[in-house]
């Protein structure tokens, strides 16, 4: 194997971890990373919320059937369509969520939005300058 020689190559290495840390020290791509875990903790609550609460209940009503334990069998292989339904429902509560929370947020936007704006305050120079005309036109 050859080593680098060139010193502009060796150079651009080094450039391109710094524009790596300074990608990675942006607020944007930190909130991002903080979304995901978060986003996965709460995955993890909906997936509880719907295989410990929603899918029994749901079960109960239709004749006591475990959708988790529904499958077809092909040949050798089983599909576990069941499992699919409660990753179906999963998908569609955590949409909700997530519309909800948009949703939310959005109308506080709206809100701040139309919130009249406060004048802004005059410089105290002004403020003198039309107290003096205003004292010169009486």
């Amino acid at each position: 194997m050859s080593k680098i020689t060139d010193s502009k190559v060796a150079k651009g290495g080094t450039s391109l971890f710094k524009e790596f840390g300074a990608f990675i020290a942006k607020g944007n791509v930190i909130d991002m990373a903080v979304g995901v875990v978060i986003g996965g903790a709460f995955g993890k609550i909906v997936a509880s919320l719907v295989d410990d609460i929603i899918m029994p209940l749901v079960g109960m009503l239709i004749g006591g059937i475990d959708f988790s334990s529904l499958v077809a069998t092909v040949g050798d292989a089983k599909l576990a369509y069941g499992m699919f339904i409660q990753n179906v429902i999963d998908f569609l509560i955590i949409a909700l969520c997530i519309f909800i929370f948009v949703k939310a947020i959005n109308s506080f936007k709206r809100k701040k939005e139309e919130a009249p704006a406060e004048p802004p305050k005059k410089d105290e120079q002004i403020v003198l300058l039309e107290e003096i005309r205003d004292l010169l036109k009486k």
